[in-house]
């Protein structure tokens, strides 16, 4: 399946939110890119800079390695967008959200539903009956709604997703996500790993 911009952003702004949309762009088709540079490009400081990179990082979306700087003494990390785990991502993006419709596809098709004119609710007949078919709102009588429009719609994006999905055939388990403490303790741990082998 190919990974897109838009899929990418989707998927990214679902799990993380949608701020990190530009964290995202910089970081996509590049490797190793210094958290300091990605910092100057969002003109943030690095601290927010890091901030979204855990929260990444939680999600198993992007990997680093550390560097230590020569002339200032301290370490640099530097980090690379995981697009296996970003397309493995994707697929459950997309399988939640073919659930989502199914569910709602259901709804659609049991029975009648009935809505007040001026819009403020719609509810089941069942529901209806039981506020008298006024809305509970306004005091409007209510109005049968003809949702043929809304199934066609959802058993399309059914379709498409169903299509999407069928050429999917490595089966993934979804990674564990991480809370930010667990994800800085984590590149701490790896950090004094790297650097006790390196002393030996």
């Amino acid at each position: 399946m190919k990974l897109t911009n838009t899929m990418t952003e989707d998927i990214i702004t679902e799990l993380i939110g949608a701020d990190v949309i530009p964290l995202i762009r910089l970081l996509k088709n590049k490797r190793n890119v210094s958290e300091f540079k990605l910092a100057d490009m969002m003109n943030i400081t690095v601290n927010q800079t890091r901030n979204m990179l855990y929260r990444f990082y939680n999600h198993n979306l992007v990997t680093f390695i550390r560097k230590k700087d020569k002339r200032k003494g301290w370490y640099i990390y530097y980090w690379t967008l995981d697009t296996d785990s970003l397309k493995n991502e994707l697929v459950a993006f997309k399988r939640r959200k073919l659930a989502e419709f199914n569910a709602r596809l259901d709804k659609e098709t049991e029975g009648s539903h009935l809505v007040c004119p001026t819009g403020c609710i719609r509810m089941t007949m069942e529901i209806a009956m039981e506020h008298n078919f006024t809305c509970p709102e306004c005091g409007q009588v209510l109005q049968e709604q003809n949702n043929t429009r809304t199934i066609d719609n959802l058993k399309t994006r059914i379709s498409e997703l169903e299509g999407e999905l069928g050429g999917e055939v490595r089966e993934f388990a979804p990674k564990k996500t991480k809370s930010g403490k667990q994800a800085r303790k984590d590149i701490r741990k790896k950090a004094v790993k790297k650097f006790k082998k390196k002393k030996r």
